[in-house]
């Protein structure tokens, strides 16, 4: 598949998918979402990706859904809405459920599906100037992009139904402040620390990184004895891979592990 509104670059382990309409502040619209959704599936694919960098090209990580492409719609809204969910809601399930981690280098401004995206992020490097805040009641809409489901968690529920109500704009200090963010960099180095930390992952147990996403995503709706055995089984799915077998080994070893990702 050829893109229009997303790059996609493959090497050394980890893959980078950038937003790329900065003309229009990286804002999705259908062409964009569908783009997200194939390259999600080719990362999860692929594989030798055993990390990966999202971002935005130019001055915004995204400014969220295309409002332009929305008005332009007329009557025929309701159904873009619904196919472009579809895709965007497909491309943040497979982020989500990937054995790969997910770094959101959130470089400017995230606004609705944009802070959406990087609320479902494994780890969220933010730039100093970045900015985050929901807007979608703004508009008149209820969100998506899986933020009802990660913000209060992230945040608490009484500052998500503020952001939410009232679409309050968070600097990059206030969003570490509040859990949103992992962690606030220069402007000027971004990129480079988001790739740093994607190399460091990519060279870590893989297999073992995937289950502790599915314990995490699991956790927020099961009980403790299911939880326990969940915990289980993928601990013991961990020990039958090539990694699983490298960590103990390299342990008594005195050496560094060298992970190979299965």
């Amino acid at each position: 598949m050829t893109y229009a509104t997303v790059d996609l670059k493959i090497a050394d382990g980890v893959a980078h998918i950038t937003l790329n309409r900065p003309e229009a502040a990286n804002a999705i619209d259908l062409t964009m979402a569908r783009e997200l959704f194939d390259a999600a599936i080719r990362c999860d694919a692929h594989g030798d990706v055993r990390a990966v960098v999202l971002t935005g090209a130019g001055r915004a990580f995204s400014a969220g859904g295309d409002v332009r492409a929305f008005a332009a719609a007329g009557e025929r809204l309701p159904a873009v809405l619904k196919e472009l969910t579809a895709h965007l809601h497909g491309a943040v399930s497979r982020l989500a459920r990937m054995n790969a981690p997910v770094i959101a280098a959130v470089n400017g401004v995230a606004a609705g599906a944009g802070m959406s995206l990087a609320c479902a992020a494994d780890i969220v490097l933010a730039a100093e100037s970045a900015r985050f805040t929901m807007a979608y009641t703004r508009l008149g809409f209820t969100p998506d992009g899986s933020s009802t489901f990660f913000l209060a968690r992230l945040i608490g529920l009484r500052r998500a139904q503020e952001l939410l109500f009232t679409n309050r704009m968070l600097t990059a200090s206030e969003a570490l402040a509040w859990n949103l963010v992992t962690r606030v960099v220069p402007d000027a180095d971004v990129s480079a620390q988001a790739e740093q930390l994607a190399r460091e992952l990519a060279a870590g147990p893989t297999r073992a990184f995937g289950g502790v996403k599915r314990l995490l995503l699991a956790a927020a709706s099961t009980g403790l004895e299911t939880q326990m055995e969940l915990e289980t089984e993928l601990i013991a799915d961990a020990a039958c891979g090539a990694d699983g077998r490298e960590g103990p080994a390299a342990f008594v070893a005195k050496r560094p592990p060298r992970f190979i990702g299965t």
